[in-house]
């Protein structure tokens, strides 16, 4: 079945679903090769490529890359993993007619579209709406030369247009919206865009105050003469500042929390406290939060939330699913999200410091569980593909992919690195054999990046002689300073264990004292980013613990749990490959 080509606005292509679920989407799949597309949700509005392929649903987020607006040249591309196209069609169209596979990982083909049933809905309701903002394309350039306030008419459209020339092209802004209608102003922004408002203190809202508020309809459909939209019917009209009502305030779209922090600790001044005795027992974990994706009792390894997470990983590609686990690593540290109650409790202003001192025990207790649920759990993603050998290779490449965005200068998450690579380095992966043989077969780059760049990062790191400057690590290795507080062993000779001791605990001393460096390091990382709440709470550790042992074993002791989960894992290991 060939694809159409009629014009590049995917809104009007059969194949485009618009905001649908992905319960809908898996029941419209019937066969292998079957794909739709669809506006997602839980990704911001971004269009994802649903496909059924070897009889599983699969999704794929396409990223939207944004580029200066040029003449004759397109604002935004398209892409899967490397090659970027035009417009949403033209990439439909080179993966569907080169039958080519949409991820390396997967190998799933897109072959038969599922054609939508009559034209998309299109709804004035306020829920539409709000689900519709964020994902609204622009529909004009529009030359930015005006500094009146009446010029402000079109706030929230692109401002690249009139960038520096030495300025490096960002990611689409979100629309904001001023005016008299204030339900309107909070919609979600999409991952990995950046909010650009305007405010009072920008010197364009002082204006003579009007005698009335405008009546001008905030929902008009695109005119004829205009270039067709490329996501969505409705668009934005924003009043002028001329019509503002008298004492309106346009109110800022809500900055995340470790933004909002960020900005509160580079205003706040040094006061002088009374001492007070810092507390032993100091948690970052919140064991007591509900869950979305567990339910009040749940038993280990729920097949239906193993099928939900595999989905909900493959949406995203490595770089967000790094900058995930870096939210999660900072916050289950206490580098990110700490309160002052907190901060008075401790006597410090970050777990970095904390898990240097003696009342830090908990904490250091908590990474070192942390670590440990997140290599089990990465083991279990690889030693769970019961099905053919290239599924266990797919998942190999995107621990190997996940590590790559993890490392310094990337996302900067070395706890985060550090656990990907115990899972890659699990005696319990390493045998097998003919999955690294496929691996460096169809992957060579992967296995070539794991063996010359990865490993040997991994080994300059636990012996405390990798980097660690705060400008490219967003969060440091800590597991070595943590493991010998903790009255472990180093491994090793003699001679070389006394050298990396000295190491070590010079790095940790050093850590402490580059707290509020690695904290703003994270935070720049961080700036603009929009985490989807799923794969956040996925990625925490009393989520973990309960997906891996359930609601009545988490509560068994660690080491106990650990050891045991180790033997399934060496049965899964054995029974995928045995021993010859």
């Amino acid at each position: 079945m060939q694809v159409p080509q009629n014009g590049e606005d995917f809104a009007s292509q059969p194949w485009y679903h618009g905001l649908l679920s992905r319960q809908k989407a898996e029941a419209l799949l019937q066969q292998d090769g079957d794909f739709l597309v669809r506006a997602s949700r839980t990704c911001g509005g971004h269009p994802v490529i649903s496909c059924r392929w070897r009889g599983s649903a699969l999704h794929f987020e396409v990223l939207r890359v944004a580029l200066r607006p040029r003449p004759g040249r397109p604002t935004v591309l398209y892409q899967l993993e490397d090659e970027r196209f035009p417009s949403l069609p033209a990439l439909i169209r080179s993966y569907v007619h080169g039958q080519r596979p949409l991820t390396q990982a997967t190998g799933a083909v897109a072959s038969s579209p599922v054609m939508r049933q009559g034209p998309i809905p299109r709804s004035f309701s306020e829920d539409t709406l709000l689900e519709s903002l964020s994902r609204i394309e622009l529909l004009r350039a529009r030359k930015w030369s005006d500094s009146q306030p009446a010029g402000l008419e079109h706030v929230g459209w692109s401002r690249e247009g009139h960038s520096d020339p030495g300025a490096s092209p960002g990611p689409t802004l979100a629309l904001t919206c001023m005016g008299s209608d204030p339900e309107l102003l909070k919609p979600p922004a999409p991952l990995g865009s950046i909010a650009d408002s305007l405010s009072a203190s920008d010197g364009q809202l002082h204006v003579k105050t009007p005698t009335k508020p405008p009546r001008t309809s905030s929902l008009v459909l695109p005119d004829a003469s205009e270039q067709p939209p490329t996501y969505c019917e409705l668009v934005l009209r924003v009043p002028s500042a001329q019509g503002t009502p008298p004492g309106f305030q346009c109110p800022q779209p809500e900055a995340p929390w470790w933004e909002a922090q960020e900005k509160e600790e580079e205003k706040k001044e040094e006061e002088e406290k009374s001492f007070a005795r810092p507390q032993a027992d100091i948690s970052f974990c919140h064991p007591g939060k509900s869950s979305g994706l567990l339910g009040p009792q749940n038993r280990p390894l729920e097949p239906k939330v193993l099928h939900t997470l595999r989905g909900l990983f493959l949406e995203h590609h490595p770089g967000s699913t790094a900058l995930h686990l870096l939210l999660a690593d900072c916050q289950a540290a206490g580098l990110l999200g700490v309160t002052q109650a907190q901060r008075d409790a401790m006597g410090v202003d970050s777990g970095l410091e904390l898990l240097t001192l003696p009342h830090g025990h908990r904490l250091r207790s908590e990474l070192l569980e942390r670590h440990e649920v997140l290599v089990l759990a990465g083991a279990l993603a690889v030693l769970g593909c019961t099905g053919p050998l290239e599924e266990r290779t797919a998942a190999l490449r995107g621990l190997v992919e996940l590590a790559l965005a993890l490392r310094p200068g990337a996302a900067g998450d070395l706890p985060g690195l550090a656990a990907v690579m115990g899972v890659l380095l699990m005696p319990q992966v390493s045998r097998l054999e003919q999955t690294w043989c496929q691996l460096r077969r169809s992957h060579t780059e992967a296995a070539v990046a794991f063996e010359q760049e990865l490993k040997p990062l991994m080994r300059a790191l636990d012996e405390g002689a990798g980097p660690c400057d705060p400008g490219e690590v967003a969060l440091p290795h800590v597991a070595p300073a943590v493991r010998l507080l903790e009255g472990e062993e180093l491994p090793g000779p003699p001679e070389e264990s006394c050298e990396q001791l000295l190491r070590t605990l010079q790095g940790a001393r050093q850590t402490a004292r580059d707290a509020p460096k690695f904290r703003k390091a994270a935070a720049r990382r961080l700036q603009g980013f929009r985490p989807n709440p799923d794969l956040q709470e996925a990625l925490t550790t009393n989520f973990l613990r309960r997906l891996l042992w359930g609601s009545r074993g988490e509560g068994a002791p660690r080491d106990s749990r650990l050891e045991k989960f180790r033997q399934v894992l060496s049965v899964l290991s054995l029974r995928l490959e045995p021993d010859c």
